[in-house]
């Protein structure tokens, strides 16, 4: 059976997926109507997707799924962040967050997904769709998905972390590509558009991956022993794999401010030099701008005005002035 589809029309009452795990990687889709006498076998789970944002899938959580008030508020509220919560000895709440790539979206708009998890049951809620859901759904077609209720979370957030993975490389690239252009040509400018994006993605991600990596090794603890038992090593390589990837998107910022940083060093060393070279054209020519415009004066009793060879003479002074002024700039190193 195929599973992998997100169903356009999600149901009457927001289900989108309902299967029965056999216990041996597969697993068999039953129905709504189905639910309310369902038996379960000895080592079957019954997973349960959800859309968060629909009525009806809210009205059946609160009134139908023998959940607690506390544990309904919990999955139904407007803003999370990942979290673990045990609403009693035998049960937890998840909250994990994922890339969002759905189309036109951006992927550090990461998408919420929330999970009530007991030993033969697992609920899940989400408002978007995330495709680990359905990669996961695929596994479980092919014979080939988890076996527990503990290892379909598992499993689950396993898929969620793969896909950080190429955005983090991506970013990598991108700062990568800008740092190796600045290095061959002194004269390239970054794109500053590309590095506030990259800057602004990778803070986005390590919001809400940080507190995730932290889920990740407290569910390695014992105080969990009965959800994590003999998959606490998975937990705790989940929890190594995000740390490696907030590593690099700390270096990511870290390297988008030194890019940054140095254009503007080189874009103050330039105005600089522009800066100094218009003083020295400006001292160059001040003296001579002062001679002309006291010759210009028009006013009676200019000197020279009535002899012929006047202005020959005023030129030549102004050339010896410059050449004066050159040697003198020359002189204190003022001039290269």
């Amino acid at each position: 059976m195929d599973f992998s589809s997100e169903h356009a029309d999600v149901g009457e009452w927001g289900l989108i997926e309902a299967l029965v795990l056999d216990g041996h990687g597969s697993a068999r889709r039953t129905t709504r109507a189905d639910l309310d006498s369902l038996q379960l076998g000895e080592q079957e789970t019954l997973w349960l997707h959800l859309d968060r944002s629909h009525p009806q899938a809210q009205r059946w959580l609160r009134e139908r799924s023998g959940l607690s008030a506390f544990a309904c508020d919990l999955l139904l509220e407007e803003g999370t962040r990942p979290r673990v919560v045990q609403p009693d000895a035998q049960q937890l709440l998840v909250f994990l967050r994922g890339v969002n790539l759905n189309p036109d979206a951006e992927p550090e708009d990461m998408v919420s997904l929330r999970i009530f998890v007991e030993q033969n049951r697992v609920i899940s809620l989400r408002m978007r769709h995330l495709r680990a859901r359905a990669e996961l759904t695929g596994e479980l077609a092919a014979g080939k998905g988890p076996a527990t209720a503990q290892g379909l979370v598992l499993r689950l957030a396993d898929l969620m972390t793969d896909k950080i993975d190429p955005l983090v490389a991506e970013l990598a690239e991108l700062v990568d590509s800008e740092d190796e252009q600045i290095e061959l040509n002194e004269g390239y400018s970054p794109d500053h558009t590309k590095m506030v994006t990259a800057k602004r993605r990778s803070a986005s991600l390590r919001r809400f991956l940080a507190p995730q990596r932290d889920i990740f090794f407290e569910l390695a603890k014992d105080k969990f022993a009965w959800f994590v038992g003999e998959q606490a090593k998975d937990w705790n390589e989940l929890g190594n794999s995000l740390t490696r990837h907030l590593e690099e998107l700390e270096l990511i910022r870290e390297r988008v401010g030194l890019v940054l940083e140095s254009e503007h060093q080189r874009m103050g060393q330039r105005m600089n030099r522009v800066m100094y070279l218009f003083a020295i054209v400006t001292g160059f020519f001040l003296p001579l701008t002062f001679l002309t415009g006291l010759l210009g004066i028009n006013v009676a009793g200019i000197p020279g005005s009535d002899y012929p060879h006047a202005f020959k003479i005023v030129c030549l002074a102004m050339l010896g002035i410059g050449l004066l002024q050159w040697w003198l700039f020359r002189r204190l190193r003022l001039m290269v």
